[in-house]
């Protein structure tokens, strides 16, 4: 018999599926819209921080969507976490982003942080960091597009558009008009990962974290 000694092919990710589309998107955020003013009482004193890049996006479609239903323009701004994060001795720099705080600021207000996807909690995290920096808030929120599970620190949505169980194995990607020219979730599988260990054995907790600031 004649060992087999040929290079094996590479293992190519199946191609992603969308699990959200542009109408679903559009329904998911008007629903959010009026769970917040449903629960703050008329979303008076409500703030909207987007974390950047796609959470400011989605930040802005609620203000307006606010807007509809209250017929009072809603205060939205942006919250830069980059210096914020507990990976940055990790992974190259990063490019800061922008802070954008309305003009009546936060003291006192409620504060509601939007993001695209929360995974790990880490990003929320250092999100909380920043905000405790900038004002004290009467109280913080929090608002995403997709929840996938995966929480390494206690922390939980407010308002979810989608929850989306999956697996480590798989990668979720938000595509926004604003960005990317279309509106979109993405639901992939990683290349080459048979199991959720990494290649060398070492268990998913223990092993480098991927830089994937859009999903975690």
């Amino acid at each position: 018999m004649v060992e087999d000694r040929s290079t094996p092919e590479p293992e190519h990710a199946a191609p992603a599926r969308a699990v959200l589309e542009a109408p679903d998107i559009a329904r998911v955020l008007t629903r959010i819209a009026h769970e917040i003013v449903e629960r703050a009482k008329g979303a008076d004193d409500v703030v909207l921080l987007g974390i950047p890049t796609r959470g400011v996006y989605l930040a802005q479609r609620l203000a307006a969507k606010l807007a509809e239903i209250t017929g009072r323009a809603a205060a939205v701004g942006s919250l830069d976490i980059t210096m914020y994060r507990d990976d940055l001795r990790l992974h190259p720099a990063r490019a800061l982003a922008r802070t954008e705080i309305p003009g009546a600021g936060i003291d006192g207000r409620l504060v509601i942080l939007v993001d695209d996807v929360l995974f790990s909690g880490r990003t929320i995290r250092a999100a909380l960091d920043a905000l405790n920096d900038i004002g004290r808030p009467r109280a913080v929120q929090l608002a995403v597009l997709v929840d996938r599970g995966h929480r390494e620190l206690p922390i939980r949505a407010d308002y979810v558009g989608k929850n989306l169980p999956t697996s480590l194995r798989e990668t979720v990607k938000v595509q926004l008009t604003e960005e990317d020219g279309r509106d979109t979730v993405l639901l992939g599988q990683k290349p080459g990962q048979g199991d959720e260990r990494t290649p060398a054995g070492q268990d998913r907790h223990t092993a480098p974290r991927e830089d994937l600031p859009a999903d975690d």
